[in-house]
């Protein structure tokens, strides 16, 4: 038992020293998030962690619960929302009524956040593969996922697009 967790752990290590970034461009949180995942070495133990990120998820303010904020195409209602730092990082809350999903939008919500416009944008979205998850969800669940970060993605792009158009003196850094 010892050597399949030094094992496993020694991968999470190798795909944080690899950046996990590589070739799916993961900024280091969420490549640390992305490995643990690909480290577990079963699908239950996938599932329970993505339940125990859900539980890490900050409250997301009701008033945020807009269709604005709502992703498209998912089998559960799923809010996401984008704001920009003054240090010109995004931050993102997020929420889902179902627990899987909430699990999933926390992967992303805590491996985004704080991360800049570009890299966010040089996520390859195929990286969730490479945790193992995909395996075993549904493929409504799959593409849910995939909307989830496009959601975000586009949020950060209008959020850089405000920046611009209102300058320096900007007050609107919410998607």
């Amino acid at each position: 038992r010892r050597r399949m967790m030094r094992r496993h752990r020694g991968l999470a290590q190798r795909a944080v020293e690899n950046d996990g970034a590589g070739q799916h461009n993961l900024p280091p949180g969420l490549a640390s998030v992305s490995a643990a995942l690909e480290a577990l070495p079963s699908d239950r133990l996938r599932y329970q962690q993505l339940m125990a990120l859900a539980g890490k998820l900050p409250a997301m303010d009701p008033r945020l619960k807009v269709p604005a904020h709502r992703v498209p195409g998912c089998l559960s209602t799923v809010h996401v929302h984008a704001s920009l730092a003054p240090d010109g990082t995004v931050h993102f809350t997020g929420d889902s009524d179902a627990l899987i999903s909430k699990g999933l939008v926390a992967l992303l919500v805590i491996g985004l956040s704080g991360c800049t416009p570009a890299e966010i944008e040089a996520v390859k979205p195929d990286f969730i593969k490479d945790t193992g998850i995909t395996a075993s969800l549904t493929p409504g669940r799959n593409s849910g996922f995939l909307n989830m970060l496009k959601t975000m993605k586009r949020q950060t792009k209008n959020l850089v697009t405000q920046s611009i158009a209102c300058g320096s003196a900007c007050k609107c850094g919410d998607s």
